[in-house]
Formats: C-alpha cells, sequence, structure tokens
C-alpha cells in the first residue's frame, strides 16, 4: 500500500507493508485523513518521534479486517480513528480518563508502536513507526480495537474524520475540561480547525459571548458564521489582553489558546476575570516555558487548564459528535478549505504552516 513516510528529512509517498491485525487490533480501510499542527510539528522537528514515522493521526474509514478477540467490531463497519487508543485498564482508564491513558503514553505515543511493543509497518524490511497509534497518511491502518470508534453509517466519512482530532478536541476543551457552564463569557485565540472547533463548542453550550482572535480577516468571518458573537483582529504591536479586556471589562471567563504559542498562552492568562479559567488547546513546541504572575492568578482565583485531547471519553464523545453533526448542529463543510490526494501530503502541511489552511483532507 502507499503511505506518507517522513524519515527526518523530507516527505516521501512510497509503498509500504502493512502487517495483518494481531490480537485485539482492526484494519482499516482510510476514507479521510485530516491534516493537523500536529504532523507539522514533527515534520519541522519540535516534537521528537521515533523515525522513520507514518504520519498521520485524525481519519475515518471503514474496517477491512479484525483480529482475534475483537467483539465490538466487525469488516464493513465506519469508523473514526481516536489517536487516544486507550487500555482500559491503566490507573487512568479505570478512573474514567481514558485521554491520560497509561499505556498510549508511555508505549504507543512515544515508542511509535501498538500495545505488544511492535510495529505493523515495515518498508523493505526495516520497521517503521505508527503516529499517536494512527498513521492515516496512508491508504489502510492497522489499529487496536479502542483506537476505532464505531460510527452511524450515514455519516459521509470525509467530514466525520475531523471529529477524531479538531472536533473532539476543540468541543472537548469546552464541554469536558473547561466544563463551561450556560452563560459564560469566553475568547478564543487562534481561528484555525481546532479553534473552530472551540468555538462551536462554545456555542453549543450556551455561551453568552464568544470572542474570536486571529490575524486573518477571512478568519475571523467564519467564525462568527459558526458561532462567535465578537472578533478581534490581532495587527502587529496589538495588546491582546488589553483589546480583550476592552470588549468584556470585567474579564473573561475562559480563555482558549488554541494556538499553543508562549505568546497567545500568557495573553490568554492575562485576559482573565476573577474565578476566570485559561484552557490551553494549542500545543507548543517541546521545551518552551510561559511566564504569569502567580500572585495575580491566586488573588483573582484564576486556573490554567491543561487540554489533551479535550479531556475526550472518545467511545462516548465521537458517536455524539457525530449525531450532532448529522442533526446540523456541528458545521465541518466550513472548516474544510480543501480535498486533497494523498500524493499533496506536503503541499497541505506547507499551506497549513504557512496560514493558508484550515482543515485539509487527504484522500488515498
Amino acid at each position: 500500500m502507499r503511505a506518507a513516510v517522513f524519515d527526518g528529512t523530507s516527505l516521501q509517498i512510497t509503498d509500504v507493508e502493512l502487517a495483518e491485525p494481531g490480537p485485539g487490533e482492526v484494519s482499516v480501510e482510510i476514507a479521510a485523513a485530516g491534516v493537523c499542527h500536529s504532523d507539522l510539528h514533527v515534520v519541522r522537528g519540535e516534537w521528537n518521534v521515533p523515525l522513520p514515522v507514518v504520519l498521520g493521526h485524525e481519519g475515518s474509514g471503514v474496517v477491512a479486517a479484525v483480529g482475534d478477540g475483537v467483539t465490538d467490531l466487525a469488516a464493513g463497519d465506519h469508523v473514526v480513528l481516536s489517536w487516544v487508543p486507550s487500555c482500559g485498564v491503566c490507573r487512568f482508564c479505570l478512573l474514567g480518563r481514558p485521554a491520560q491513558c497509561q499505556m498510549v503514553a508511555n508505549v504507543v505515543a512515544t515508542q511509535g508502536v501498538l500495545y505488544d511493543g511492535t510495529s505493523r509497518l515495515s518498508r523493505h524490511g526495516q520497521r517503521l513507526h505508527h503516529y499517536l497509534g494512527v498513521s492515516s497518511f496512508a491508504e489502510r491502518v492497522v489499529v487496536p480495537e479502542s483506537g476505532a470508534i464505531k460510527i452511524r453509517r450515514d455519516a459521509p466519512l470525509d467530514l466525520a474524520a475531523l471529529v477524531g482530532c479538531a472536533i473532539a478536541t476543540g468541543v472537548g476543551a469546552v464541554r469536558n475540561t473547561a466544563q463551561q457552564p450556560a452563560g459564560a463569557t469566553c475568547a478564543v485565540i487562534g481561528c484555525g480547525g481546532v479553534g473552530l472547533a472551540v468555538i462551536q463548542g462554545a456555542r453549543l453550550e450556551r455561551a453568552s459571548v464568544i470572542v474570536a482572535v486571529d490575524t486573518l480577516p477571512e478568519k475571523l468571518v467564519l467564525a462568527s458564521r459558526l458561532g462567535a458573537t465578537h472578533s478581534l483582529l490581532v495587527t502587529p504591536g496589538l495588546d491582546v489582553a488589553g483589546a480583550l479586556h476592552a470588549l468584556v471589562p470585567d474579564g473573561l471567563d475562559f480563555v482558549y489558546d488554541a494556538i499553543g504559542k508562549i505568546v497567545t498562552t500568557e495573553q490568554a492568562i492575562a485576559a482573565l476575570g476573577l474565578g476566570g479559567a485559561a484552557v490551553i488547546v494549542g500545543l507548543p513546541p517541546t521545551g518552551q516555558r510561559a511566564g504569569f504572575e502567580p500572585l495575580a492568578l491566586a488573588e483573582a482565583d484564576q486556573r490554567i487548564l491543561g487540554c489533551n485531547y479535550g479531556s475526550a471519553v472518545p467511545s462516548r464523545d465521537i458517536p455524539r459528535l457525530v449525531d450532532e453533526l448529522m442533526a446540523g448542529d456541528l458545521d465541518l463543510e466550513s472548516m474544510v478549505s480543501a480535498r486533497r490526494p494523498l500524493d499533496e501530503a506536503q503541499d497541505a502541511l506547507d499551506d497549513l504552516a504557512a496560514g493558508h489552511a484550515l482543515r485539509q483532507l487527504l484522500t488515498p
């Protein structure tokens, strides 16, 4: 089969071998894969992952085959891929927090393998690594059963791919991480794919104020269509936190950093009101440090919340989000800026890096 392999220097579309699913695993024919900043971090060398690696962690498809012991999936099922294929037995899974699964953190994500410590991917006899247990920039994948979430068959598989990362993360940041109550005020810094999903989540949870913050006017226009009540165009030298305080003088209840740069994290904290929470959704390069004044945070009873995968429970949240897509409550089509063949994976990453793209879909 064909897949996008990154070797530390270049991204190549090449033929690779994919083994059959082992016990507790399933093989999925990819329908579409979303292109995310997490893939871009790897190509830029900002995250350390085992190489060579087949990229892609957002996707959807149809189950082609199942391994021994698989009970909840069968060939022909439509699925959304989850990059947190939780083990179900570690401490965090048993606490109902699968987004913090220890098996995923210690083995799948860091070692680039599946549960048993081996890879199903190879090229000319050389082992290739899985990316976040998914590797969806390919024609087919093998994933743990918990990494393929069954969805209704009438949902469009291309749009459903976005639910596996951008939508689960963005809407989950509001619902699960922040547990934002109805009537709250919030701002979203960065209106890319995840930021727009946060805006839609805030709309669904009935926020009274949703301020979209971005450097590109066209993204703010789309943010308004998707639920933002106010827009803030960031121009050179603008005091973003001051501008947000001007819009909401009491400060905001929640500010979501959907970019993950040090400056945006610090802006999110500075824009909070009494009892507010900054939710760090976007992921920065490894090793960076942000600053804030602890006394001011304590005196105002404010919080900083980390958000991994929208604190999602994929088996619960992904089917619900697909239902909301089908009910017309979520607009995912407006978030798709391009549909491209797998051969254009590098071009898609380049457009994402340049800020021209929202969510792009690759199809085999």
